[in-house]
């Protein structure tokens, strides 16, 4: 399955969701040409470039960013390229940069670059 645009039911929970700062944690797989080399990176790196500015000007900033290597525990059937953790002040100012006329006018490239991706929204400090 592909995973590129939240459901609704996934946006009400980010619209929902508590208070205070979120960290967004970016699971990504890259499209791939039918010889399964890896062509979905270099949109992803136009989209990162356009966003940051984006991120920035809701106070936003990327924390952390890596290539996913393996999979020790879980299910490989995913098998994600790489890694991004995103800051937000607010999940109100995540919504508030993903609903932007500007952010609308680059998300093509997100679209383009991907095959499919996990967005987890993450309460920073708080454990279960």
């Amino acid at each position: 399955m592909t995973f590129i645009e939240p459901t609704e039911d996934q946006l009400a929970e980010i619209i929902n969701g508590p208070d205070g700062a979120v960290v967004m944690l970016n699971l990504l797989k890259f499209k791939r040409d039918a010889e399964g080399q890896m062509v979905g990176h270099e949109s992803y790196l136009k989209y990162s470039e356009a966003v940051l500015p984006m991120l920035t000007g809701v106070g936003g900033k990327p924390v952390w960013g890596g290539k996913a290597d393996s999979v020790f525990i879980g299910d490989s059937r995913d098998d994600w390229d790489s890694v991004l953790l995103v800051e937000y002040p607010s999940r109100q100012a995540f919504l508030q940069m993903v609903t932007s006329e500007e952010y609308l006018a680059i998300h093509h490239l997100r679209v383009e670059a991907l095959e499919t991706s996990a967005i987890v929204a993450t309460t920073p400090g708080a454990f279960v």
